[in-house]
């Protein structure tokens, strides 16, 4: 296993897998301020981790906030929400 420094090292260097995995540990975490900031940083995989969560809580203000962030699907799943 990756420690999660040397993910965030390649994940720095543009290794989108790396980036993948820390979403991934983060969601494994409940991190959800990591995963923000993994989406902030174009991670689509800590987009669909957040839109999941969202999606669940119904939390429409933050299924837009993550569509904003570049994440395109939480604003179909916003839609559909909103019905």
């Amino acid at each position: 296993m990756t420690d999660w420094d040397t993910l965030r090292a390649l994940a720095d260097e543009g290794n989108e897998k790396a980036l993948d995995r820390l979403a991934d540990l983060a969601d494994e975490r409940d991190d959800v301020e990591t995963l923000s900031e993994l989406l902030d940083e174009g991670s689509d995989r800590a987009g669909e981790h957040l839109t999941r969560r969202a999606a669940a809580a119904k939390d429409l203000l933050e299924l837009q906030r993550i569509s904003d962030a570049g994440y395109d699907e939480a604003g179909d799943v916003l839609n559909r929400l909103l019905g």
